[in-house]
């Protein structure tokens, strides 16, 4: 491995300082990309691979990085909103019946589906809260989310103005009874 990683390593590099703009944080980036190979390389298969394994891997280590530093722009105090920019009452009823569908979730998807989304919670923070694995938790959220989406149409109509905003008008049917 320390064959190829050195045959690599530059290039690497280069590649990540590029991406963040960063020549320091691109050296942490590649050595933890080093670490985690290092550590995984059980889980490559062929070495003829191992470049593009590699870049993957600080692919994924550049987008953590940005999940953790998440940057926001103050606006000014002066910038006030019109009434245009305010929440319509559509899209507060709609945000109302938001948690009642997810408290309506069978408890195992209700509660991993608004630690990550709603709390905005990392999907390995949520893992670690509920005692599961990252791939168990991914699951349980990416089911989460279909079955509420499930829910989601089942309650309502959706339609999409000339605006692009989303116009919603609940569903009354003798099936809706789980719906807000």
């Amino acid at each position: 491995m320390l064959e190829q990683w050195l045959l690599h390593q530059d290039q690497l590099r280069r590649y990540v300082a590029k991406q963040l703009g960063d020549a320091d944080l691109a050296d942490d980036i590649v050595q933890d990309v080093y670490i985690k190979a290092s550590n995984n390389l059980h889980q490559l298969t062929s070495s003829t691979k191992f470049k593009s394994w590699i870049y993957r891997i600080a692919q994924n280590r550049m987008i953590d990085h940005y999940r953790e530093h998440q940057y926001f722009i103050e606006l000014p105090e002066d910038l006030a909103a019109n009434d245009d920019d305010l929440i319509s009452d559509e899209y507060e009823q709609l945000a109302l019946c938001l948690y009642p569908l997810i408290d309506s979730l069978p408890k195992k998807y209700a509660e991993p589906l608004r630690l990550a989304e709603l709390k905005g919670m990392p999907q390995q923070e949520v893992a670690n809260q509920l005692g599961l694995s990252l791939s168990g938790a991914k699951s349980r959220i990416q089911r989460a989310r279909i079955k509420f989406r499930e829910q989601l149409v089942a309650c309502c109509d959706f339609e999409f103005n000339q605006n692009g905003q989303i116009v919603y008008e609940r569903k009354i049917t003798p099936t809706s009874e789980g719906c807000c």
